[in-house]
């Protein structure tokens, strides 16, 4: 049932979408003469690879710098890239991810080889499940890129801050996922590009209803700062980029 959901939204979905895309696709290729997309490999359910599609919103070899992590006020990112940002529009293009199947709507947001090589134990359970376009994390963390901002790490500063909360609830959603709840995330999903606080509302009365632990109920409304936590399965706070040191992909 959810592959047949995932087939039909997405279909609709670039259908209703595509005038935009292809106005902004254009002003991508007009501004350098390359390719309005960014290609790049992720980690799939199982540990497979597979190729992302992405409205390019940074330079040429943006992903040569060895920086996974996007700030706010990352250089690499163009100006007609801070519009598509802004709007998620880089996201769409998933959407043709989603009608091969190597996506679905909802579910954890893919990572690159490098981030999955850091996944303890217990987070090797987001493996399980097919990376999707959204998830609760999308939402509780669409601000990233301004947490990021101004980091002198921000592959660190998103390990300390954002992969602990982030982690936590893609598992939280692996093991209470349904389609009611995917067609809710999809809407809130919408909804945080009108209003970011009535989303993460709405994301918080949703995890309340699911009996979500209350750390994570918290965690979706941020209203707190975030403080440095261990990722699931973890006693430490990762203090280091180990993978890049010791040249693991």
């Amino acid at each position: 049932m959810k592959r047949i959901f995932d087939i039909m939204a997405s279909l609709s979905g670039l259908l209703l979408t595509a005038p935009i895309l292809l106005v902004f696709m254009l002003l991508v290729w007009l501004q350098d003469r390359h390719s309005p997309f960014y290609i790049a490999p992720r980690i799939a359910r199982h540990g497979r690879s597979f190729q992302m599609i992405k409205l390019r919103s940074m330079v040429i070899h943006a992903d040569k710098s060895g920086v996974d992590s996007t700030s706010a006020d990352d250089r690499r990112i163009t100006t007609i890239g801070r519009l598509i940002r802004r709007y998620k529009l880089d996201e769409l293009t998933q959407l043709m991810n989603v009608l091969t199947g190597d996506m679905s709507l909802v579910g954890p947001r893919p990572q690159v080889a490098r981030d999955v090589a850091l996944y303890t134990e217990a987070e090797k359970q987001l493996l399980t499940a097919k990376p999707g376009i959204t998830d609760f994390a999308s939402i509780v963390f669409s601000d990233e890129g301004d947490i990021l901002a101004g980091r002198a790490d921000p592959d660190l500063t998103y390990n300390q801050l954002i992969r602990p909360g982030k982690s936590r609830l893609g598992l939280f959603y692996i093991h209470n996922r349904s389609l009611l709840v995917d067609i809710q995330i999809i809407l809130f999903t919408i909804l945080a590009i009108i209003s970011r606080p009535r989303a993460l509302r709405a994301v918080a009365g949703l995890l309340r209803r699911l009996d979500a632990p209350a750390e994570l109920i918290a965690l979706s409304l941020r209203t707190e700062s975030l403080t440095p936590a261990p990722p699931p399965g973890a006693d430490e706070i990762v203090t280091t980029r180990t993978h890049k040191e010791e040249g693991q992909i």
